[in-house]
């Protein structure tokens, strides 16, 4: 039968084919064809090493053009989509005056302009939080004028008509303060610790009900100011910054909002003892342009209006908060990133609180970090090196909605006539962008969905899976005898069956290939048409062999299979049940990348960047290079590299061929050496693992969620991973 001119998929789209493309392991030609049963054939996987669009991969530097701020600090930088990033507010480092200027980036043309804007103007501030609310405004809270008074007003920028406005709130504000945090989550603007007068840390938390533009109470939380804070999973995190003792440190703080009235109740306002109006500005008259005045950066100040402290905020000490408050320090770790070195910028992406430790004026470790807050281990993503350059300083950072992408925004420096400490050009001259799904972060809507709550079906309530998949995969692979209404077989490679070892003539016609096959999946054509872009193309191709209702994909059985379920259940999602092995997820690596599907794709970085271990980092590190994953590939190795003794005794490492394991021998730099475990016990290296896991970590519980200092019997030592949990 003829088959019409259809082609399999490029592993790398847009790439040529090569004059003389390497052979594979099949038995028959590239591309799909039919064997001797009527058996539809996909081709097979591209051979290990081969190159991906994403080998090397380095953030964009984007050297901008225009009405670029100089000097600019403690300003508010805000990325509000559409390539546009929003600078307001922030003070001259030289002259010390304070601004009220809007700047926007395009990232397309690399051009700042400074933007007219109207309306309530608010007064020059700088050390305030403008948060991007309901995708088309910035909602600015609190900072510091010029008389270095804390400010408490809120102000909402529509970034369409560049309008100011004032809402009328309620209730009694909270203090005026200076670098603090701020996160709108379910309408609400949360508010926690930052400075107020005379250098003191405020210890506080509360939130703005945007629906009714109250003001909740104020709790009491941590004292931080400079810190990042995020809501996940039903609780408010705290990170970084400083503290009551002026020092930087190590711990994460939570606070449970689930369940409790005080936060899940929206606020109401009309009461003797909240009923107080937020309008604190007074207009001033316009300067005449002679006496109009510009600091460095050559702009004219916004003048029209002035903004003062409240002296209708709250007196009272902060409330106990209603939910439960916890901490945990970390003390050591491999992969635990100094925050005493560096500049560091921490952001929340999918599950994740991300640290950024940039260059500073002194040498340090530069990296890209994680910590994954459901299990709180710290994972090094990348080398500062394979980031930053040493010859920029960045010195704000902002990062998309979807938490995919992010900005880092700052200059180049070079050394000083003296030959002490750099120099630098303009403030916010060069952008940095950085495209997270490289280092394997899946973005807040990706991982929101790996996570969803929907419950499974009445059917299948007992499920692990959710929504519609816990009722189609109790569908898939059962024979059509069964009721299940299969009416599609695929089959694949005997999971024993070397490809290498014993590989069919590629010379031998499609007719005379003796193709090794499993035994059946059975799968039904319309959700492979739904959810297979290839198979529906395949589909419409209509070719004769296709009716026969066959199909021989040339992977491992299991990997094939997975990947089937995959397609059933939308879950790749470990379970002692039925769910893929870390194997199955770096076969369905392979299979991602055949058939162009980044979704499945970036699941499977994801998880096998996570759960990288010991028994299987040496067949991640083969099945990454095969697909061409670089940044997996360069973590896996550097993971076997670091347990070279213990990998060496796989399975995984001892099943490599030849040619794989040269490769990963040669990993290592031309002066690598083996250490010995005597020797590494006397640099105090020894049971270091990758990851972080194996140092003492010591549980301290005190009454009401504090540390009881001091307290020896309340303290229980457990071997994890250097912390204290309180």
């Amino acid at each position: 039968m003829a088959l019409p001119a259809f082609a399999a998929p490029s592993l790398f789209a847009g790439n040529p084919p090569a004059a003389n493309p390497p052979s594979t392991a099949l038995t028959h030609p590239a591309g799909p064809s039919s064997s001797p049963n009527n058996t539809f054939l996909l081709s097979a996987s591209p051979v290990r090493g081969r190159k991906s669009v994403a080998d090397g991969y380095k953030p964009k530097m984007i050297t901008t053009v225009g009405a670029k701020p100089a000097c600019l600090v403690n300003a508010s930088v805000t990325y509000v989509g559409n390539d546009q990033i929003y600078a307001f507010g922030g003070f001259d480092q030289y002259t010390d005056e304070v601004y009220n200027h809007v700047l926007r980036l395009n990232l397309a043309s690399r051009q700042w302009n400074l933007v007219d804007n109207y309306g309530d103007i608010p007064g020059v501030r700088m050390g305030h939080t403008a948060n991007l609310w309901q995708g088309d405004k910035l909602l600015v809270f609190g900072g510091e004028n010029e008389h270095r008074q804390h400010l408490s007003d809120v102000i909402v920028f529509d970034l369409k008509t560049a309008y100011w406005t004032q809402p009328e709130l309620h209730g009694v504000s909270p203090r005026g303060r200076a670098r603090h945090s701020a996160v709108i989550h379910d309408e609400k603007l949360y508010i926690s610790g930052g400075q107020t007068g005379h250098d003191s840390v405020l210890d506080d938390i509360c939130y703005l009900d945007l629906k009714t533009w109250t003001w909740s109470r104020s709790w009491k939380f941590v004292p931080r100011y400079d810190h990042a804070s995020w809501i996940w999973n039903g609780r408010i995190w705290i990170f970084g910054g400083i503290n009551d003792e002026m020092e930087k440190n190590t711990e994460i703080w939570w606070l449970d909002l689930r369940g409790s009235p005080g936060f899940e109740q929206a606020m109401t306002y009309g009461t003797g003892d909240r009923q107080l109006v937020s309008r604190y500005h007074r207009s001033l008259p316009n300067p005449s342009p002679g006496q109009q005045t510009t600091g460095s950066t050559g702009y004219l100040a916004n003048s029209s209006v002035q903004s003062y402290p409240s002296t209708l905020t709250s007196a009272r000490s902060p409330y106990t908060a209603p939910g439960s408050i916890s901490s945990l320090k970390f003390h050591s770790s491999p992969n635990l990133p100094s925050q005493a070195a560096g500049m560091h910028f921490h952001v929340f992406s999918s599950g994740c609180m991300l640290d950024f430790v940039t260059p500073a004026e002194l040498s340090c470790e530069t990296s890209l970090s994680s910590l994954e807050l459901d299990t709180l281990r710290w994972q090094k993503l990348a080398d500062g090196k394979d980031l930053f350059s040493q010859n920029f300083r960045w010195h704000y950072c902002t990062m998309n909605a979807e938490g995919t992408h992010a900005w880092l925004l700052g200059s180049s420096v070079e050394p000083s006539g003296d030959g002490n400490g750099m120099t630098g050009g303009e403030y916010l001259s060069d952008v940095l962008a950085i495209d997270l799904r490289k280092y394997g972060i899946l973005g807040n809507e990706l991982a929101s969905d790996s996570r969803a709550k929907i419950p499974s079906s009445d059917a299948n309530v007992g499920s692990y899976l959710t929504g519609i998949g816990a009722d189609l995969s109790t569908t898939f692979d059962k024979a059509p005898d069964t009721g299940s209404g299969a009416d599609f077989v695929i089959t694949a490679y005997p999971d024993d069956y070397d490809l290498e070892a014993s590989p069919v003539d590629p010379l031998s016609s499609p007719t005379d290939a003796v193709i090794p096959q499993s035994r059946p999946i059975h799968v039904h054509k319309l959700i492979l048409h739904a959810r297979w872009p290839h198979f529906a193309r395949l589909w419409s191709a209509q070719m004769a062999e296709f009716h026969s209702k066959k199909m021989h994909i040339p992977e491992p059985y299991c990997a094939v299979r997975a990947f089937l379920f995959y397609l059933y259940s939308d879950s790749i999602s470990p379970n002692p049940q039925n769910g893929p092995s870390l194997n199955d997820v770096a076969g369905m690596l392979v299979m991602a990348n055949i058939y162009d599907m980044p979704r499945l794709r970036l699941l499977c970085v994801n998880r096998l960047g996570r759960e990288l271990d010991v028994e299987h980092a040496a067949f991640i590190w083969e099945r990454a290079s095969t697909a061409g994953e670089e940044w997996l590939k360069r973590r896996a190795a550097a993971f076997c590299l670091s347990n070279w003794g213990r990998i060496v005794r796989t399975r995984a490492f001892k099943n490599l061929h030849h040619g794989a394991l040269l490769d990963l021998c040669e990993e290592i730099d031309n002066e690598g050496r083996a250490v010995s475990g005597e020797e590494l016990e006397v640099m105090g290296a020894l049971n270091r693992p990758f990851g972080g896991s194996g140092s003492n970590r010591k549980r301290s519980l005190g009454s009401a969620g504090v540390v009881a200092v001091g307290d020896d019997e309340a303290e229980e030592e457990i071997e994890d991973d250097g912390m204290d949990v309180n």
